[in-house]
């Protein structure tokens, strides 16, 4: 089962895999490309998914989105936690295991290493992330999977539908912008 708020927004290419949460507020358009949340992973109130052409947005498993962050055309592997208001812009990639710190905001096309604590405007890696920091990341989502079922509704997991995404004849030349920098 997939737990939804009623007042999250689900449009286009979006697929959420089992015991992903998506709360109050929350905009996942998958309107020009598609837009996957990896199982037991939460997208809190107010985050704003979204994708360029060419640019999917990829959530790994056990993620934690953070109230009001926004994830644009990236990806974000397993294991991450991202904080709050953080924003996260088009062919960034985070690794496995890392920590995008509240407020950060992560350039188009930066890459951080798997365990790394990023924080910063522009983002930077400050440093490894540590065992306490590993434990917070393994509490946000395992206590978000929890209270999602006892406070959201159920239904079943999504599947997208590639056939939803809308095509723009400028969209492709936007993501090569992006790319060639």
């Amino acid at each position: 089962m997939i737990y939804v708020a009623p007042t999250a927004v689900l449009v286009g290419d979006v697929t959420l895999e089992d015991e992903v949460s998506v709360w109050h507020g929350a905009v996942l358009r998958g309107d020009i490309d598609a837009i996957l949340v990896g199982r037991d992973s939460n997208v809190q109130d107010h985050v704003v998914v979204h994708v360029d052409r060419g640019m999917p947005a990829r959530i790994g498993p056990r993620v934690t989105v953070g109230h009001s962050a926004v994830v644009h055309g990236c990806t974000v592997e397993g294991d991450c936690l991202i904080g709050m208001n953080a924003t996260i812009n088009s062919g960034a990639v985070i690794h496995r295991g890392s920590i995008v710190a509240s407020g950060a905001v992560v350039r188009e096309s930066a890459e951080f290493p798997a365990g790394s604590l990023i924080a910063g405007v522009p983002a930077k890696l400050l440093r490894p992330v540590d065992e306490t920091l590993r434990r917070r990341i393994d509490l946000s989502w395992s206590l978000y999977r929890e209270l999602a079922k006892e406070s959201l509704p159920s239904r079943a997991p999504v599947r997208g539908d590639p056939s939803t995404q809308v095509r723009l004849e400028r969209s492709e030349e936007f993501t090569r912008l992006i790319r060639e920098k």
